[in-house]
């Protein structure tokens, strides 16, 4: 088991790297200029003073591993010294925003929080809900709970975030007043009333997320539980007398979760997508707002830093995947791996 984790944790950084890499290459080869925004009216002299004091002079390779040092480095080191009260990177360049001018990840602390509260909730319930849901249409294959589910992936697939929240927000905000359309982060928790306000300003962004988790991970949980439950195992543990109830969720659950905790990990790009559309519907002030914005604004190094943050968000959920998977059964461990375990049972 420690092997295998060491192994895993041994994959993660290079693969980060890698990531890395793509995105920053990709960036310099995408079109734009942080200086077409300018006046024509400043010298040519001036521009070439900017683009020196941007970093822009510099070759795309030496950019590079400048702001790799400073995500690996340098900013790591200045949220330690913020901890701990120290100086260590007093004075060292950090990243900078072309449109603020100010340390990107200050900008990306702020916005942080809410995002973390609406996605990181939305992730949590949507996922709870699709397996409570895959498990009750499996218990109930072809009957009521069964075309409850079904219908539900089928609407979450077919059905876009942006279209999902326009609705909602005609339905329950503007029809019936039952939540607000704009997301108020400036809202402070200090009591009863102002937590109420809190959930119902984030009820309806939460749902439109936990929907497109819930459709994703549903059927896979049924799928998952219907063939686990033509095991021989669960035959046994239904001749021994143990009630249904005790068979399902003791037994049934844990082995059929095997092929469905990576489902859960890989579908972490896909709920950062549609947090990025949902905070611009709803007035988030989080992170997809300042993406969004940057993109806008030709806002490369703001750009970067988030895209890489979230990559960062996506291999820790593999990560934690992995490490869960043997937990769930501990022969994954000593057989090469979940993924090619799980490969093996389905061939």
């Amino acid at each position: 088991m420690r092997s295998y984790l060491l192994r895993r944790l041994a994959m993660a950084l290079p693969t980060l790297l890698i990531i890395w890499a793509v995105i920053f290459t990709l960036l310099e080869l995408a079109p734009g200029d942080p200086m077409a925004d300018l006046p024509m009216t400043i010298p040519e002299d001036v521009r070439d003073a900017m683009r020196r004091a941007l970093g822009l002079d510099a070759s795309a390779v030496t950019r590079f591993f400048l702001w790799l040092s400073q995500m690996l480095i340098i900013e790591p080191g200045v949220a330690l010294d913020a901890i701990l009260g120290t100086q260590m990177t007093a004075g060292a360049p950090r990243i900078l925003g072309w449109q603020t001018r100010a340390p990107v990840m200050e900008l990306i602390g702020q916005r942080l929080p809410q995002t973390a509260l609406v996605v990181g909730l939305a992730y949590i319930l949507g996922s709870l809900a699709a397996i409570g849901l895959g498990v009750a249409s499996a218990r109930r294959r072809g009957g009521f709970l069964d075309r409850i589910g079904t219908a539900i992936a089928a609407l979450g697939y077919a059905l876009p975030p942006f279209f999902t929240a326009a609705v909602l927000i005609y339905v329950f905000a503007v029809q019936l007043g039952w939540a607000p359309s704009v997301y108020d982060t400036t809202l402070a928790v200090t009591d009863w009333d102002s937590l109420l306000a809190q959930i119902g300003q984030m009820a309806l962004p939460v749902l439109v997320l936990s929907l497109q988790t819930t459709a994703q991970i549903t059927r896979y949980m049924r799928a998952a539980m219907l063939d686990t439950l033509e095991q021989d195992h669960i035959r046994a543990a239904r001749a021994k007398g143990l009630s249904e109830r005790r068979v399902i969720w003791g037994h049934g659950l844990r082995n059929s979760l095997i092929p469905v905790v990576p489902t859960i990990a890989l579908g972490a790009p896909q709920i950062f997508a549609g947090a990025i559309i949902t905070e611009a519907i709803f007035g988030v002030n989080g992170i997809g707002q300042l993406l969004i914005t940057s993109l806008k604004a030709t806002d490369l190094p703001t750009v970067q830093t988030i895209t890489a943050l979230i990559a960062v968000f996506i291999v820790l959920a593999n990560l934690i995947a992995d490490i869960a998977l043997p937990w769930l059964d501990p022969r994954l461990a000593a057989e090469g791996g979940p993924y090619k375990v799980i490969r093996g049972d389905i061939s």
